[in-house]
């Protein structure tokens, strides 16, 4: 009886050790035990980079280009493992990671790069986004033992959401635009950039707008019909840095200058690669907010 007592205690101590060096945490693909307080994670999404660096945590490797000049100096400090899309699978061999964190663009690599470290996907799309921004990081917090940075920088992206909210209470009507050179796409609720107009109560110029990924394809004559009271406006050749007309450049004609939009100067520009590249990290989320929360001010 002794030495089964022994034995039962001495398994039990050499158990304990491995149970306090994992969690269990939610990810896109549902629950997910990972390794806590690892030393050489990699991030191969700029949301979650963006969360992460948030937190004080610095990755080991990371994505070739980030977009969002905020996280150059995390970027700087880590090894370059890659794209957004394309893993460099021999230089995450040579860094042998203890985790790795995909999302969104890298997301269908779960796979091939689960063969070097445990890796999650915790890519943040469709409804709810700040819910899903804000349980990746209590995620985080608890995988880097940041629990409470991670309700420090949660208090404050509710504190830049309510602000938001009250700037644009009662202003009237948005249309939620994206150009690409002199293409425009159009996004209303259900769509990639919906979310705004559910978080914020912001109501929409045009309720029939395709609930595409993509947005919807939309001619100058569509905006001026819309006549919105509000125009917020993504320029996604600015935020990845391409050549091309601009959006200021694009939308200056004619059809568009008969908006309500147009003629009060109630067009806000939002920066393009925190809402289109870092979308769903929390300092994007408060850039965001920031920027319509001054946009919505009446002029002095």
């Amino acid at each position: 009886m002794k030495l089964i007592v022994s034995l039962f205690v001495a398994a039990m101590l050499a158990a304990s050790p491995a149970l306090a060096d994992s969690v269990t945490i939610e990810t896109a693909r549902g629950p997910a035990e990972v390794p806590v307080m690892p030393e050489k994670p990699v991030v191969l999404d700029v949301a979650a980079l963006d969360t992460l660096d948030a937190l004080g945590v610095a990755p080991a490797g990371t994505v070739d280009k980030i977009y969002v000049d905020y996280l150059d100096e995390a970027k700087a400090q880590a090894e370059v493992v890659g794209t957004l899309f394309e893993p460099d699978f021999e230089a995450i061999n040579a860094l042998a990671p203890d985790l790795i964190v995909v999302g969104a663009r890298s997301a269908e690599q779960v796979g091939p790069l689960s063969q070097f470290a445990p890796t999650i996907d915790m890519t943040i799309w469709g409804d709810k986004v700040i819910d899903q921004a804000k349980d990746r990081l209590a995620a985080y917090g608890e995988i880097f033992g940041r629990q409470a940075e991670a309700e420090a920088v949660a208090a404050r992206l509710d504190a830049g959401l309510k602000r938001a909210k009250a700037a644009v209470a009662g202003k009237g009507t948005a249309l939620i635009v994206m150009t690409n050179g002199p293409k425009v796409s159009a996004y209303g609720k259900g769509s990639r950039f919906g979310w705004l107009h559910d978080e914020l109560d912001l109501p929409e110029a045009v309720e029939s707008v395709a609930e595409a990924t993509h947005g919807e394809a939309i001619s100058f004559e569509f905006i001026r019909d819309a006549n919105p009271d509000w125009l917020l406006v993504i320029d996604r050749s600015a935020a990845i840095g391409a050549e091309g007309a601009r959006a200021a450049e694009t939308l200056d004609n004619a059809l568009v200058a008969e908006t309500t939009a147009w003629k009060k100067d109630q067009v806000i520009y939002l920066n393009a690669a925190d809402i289109y590249v870092a979308g769903g990290g929390v300092q994007s989320l408060m850039n965001t907010f920031d920027r319509i929360a001054e946009g919505f001010k009446p002029a002095s």
